[in-house]
């Protein structure tokens, strides 16, 4: 049986609710819902264009840690409060994840912060 290994973004949210930025089991990488804050700074921009570029980051780092890559990403889902929030966010989307092109599902959900705008959950498969 393969390792299970919990990649952290050093949130304390984490520690606070009992989950982890990313799970890696066998050639698995499920990395969790992750909004735009930038967490160096523990800051967040107001557009929604800015926190999908700022989630995107932020779930690389977290797939690199892992030991795989954007192009490892096979499935992706996108929440946003605002529907209508989400074609800014496909320049976004079609540079981060344009040659790729995981199977991707985009949902209406309320989110933690009045601030959020958008969280993105990927899934990759280690090549």
């Amino acid at each position: 049986m393969s390792e299970r290994r919990l990649i952290t973004s050093g949130s304390r949210f984490e520690a606070e609710i009992g989950y982890s930025r990313a799970v890696v089991q066998g050639d698995w990488v499920f990395v969790s819902g992750t909004t735009g804050f930038d967490y160096a700074a523990m800051t967040i921009v107001d557009d929604v264009a800015g926190q999908c570029e700022q989630a995107l980051r932020n779930i690389a780092a977290a797939l690199s840690e892992a030991g795989v890559a954007m192009a490892d990403v096979v499935r992706v889902h996108y929440y946003l409060p605002d529907a209508g929030d989400f074609p800014a966010c496909w320049p976004v989307l079609r540079r981060w994840l344009g040659d790729i092109r995981p199977a991707a599902t985009m949902l209406v959900s309320g989110l933690a912060d009045p601030r959020m705008k958008i969280e993105i959950e990927v899934t990759a498969l280690k090549r």
